[in-house]
């Protein structure tokens, strides 16, 4: 079931708590003014900031109650669904810029997710942790899955079901006809700049359609 939440006069709103790193660089990338969609929104906190900071307009999706409660009391407008049961209600190119920040590899339609999010906006953002980074690799070389600050599960009860190198998520981009424009890439939150395949610990993305 959808249901569309907006927070009423009375309720507290609480001071836009400083962002994680990824967020920061995705909102330094949202022009003044912008219409965004914020998809697993989480508790808003990127919406609230940009409402805030850059005086833009939105909308959060988000399936988990206590993160939708959360998006309310922050004055941010959320609509509590799967993303994945799809975005129908939302015309093509409704919106300005299409977020979806550390989630992508929980989706089972992955590829779906991405063409959903370049018809709706004229810019995707994503951001994902980066499988191929080193400390990964030597995880497995012991014998065992990895267990980091970006991916904190052990591997039977973990919500990742496609994790990705950054090659492979460029090479996905290009299947679906999309263009890069711009891509950071963090190690624990500070920029990398070489070796990033093997370095960095996040990635994040801006692209659009052909």
């Amino acid at each position: 079931m959808t249901r569309a939440l907006t927070v009423h006069p009375e309720d507290p709103v609480p001071a836009v708590s400083v962002l994680r790193p990824d967020l920061a660089r995705i909102a330094d990338w949202i022009g003044s003014g912008s219409n965004v969609l914020d998809l697993g929104c989480g508790d808003g906190a990127l919406l609230a900031h940009l409402k805030s900071a850059k005086n833009c307009s939105g909308y959060g999706v988000e399936i988990d109650a206590a993160e939708v409660l959360a998006c309310v009391r922050r004055g941010v407008d959320v609509v509590q669904r799967n993303i994945e049961d799809g975005l129908g209600m939302f015309s093509g190119g409704r919106f300005d810029v299409c977020v979806l920040s550390m989630a992508i590899q929980a989706t089972h339609q992955t590829e779906q997710v991405l063409r959903e999010m370049s018809r709706i906006a004229r810019v995707g953002i994503v951001s994902f942790p980066n499988f191929g980074h080193w400390y990964h690799l030597w995880s497995i070389m012991r014998g065992r899955m990895p267990i980091t600050r970006q991916m904190p599960y052990q591997w039977y009860n973990t919500p990742n079901l496609h994790l990705t190198t950054i090659r492979d998520f460029e090479l996905l981009l290009s299947l679906l006809n999309l263009d890069i424009e711009e891509r950071v890439f963090l190690d624990e939150g500070r920029e990398v700049r070489s070796l990033v395949s093997k370095r960095a610990t996040q990635a994040i993305y801006r692209f659009r359609r052909h």
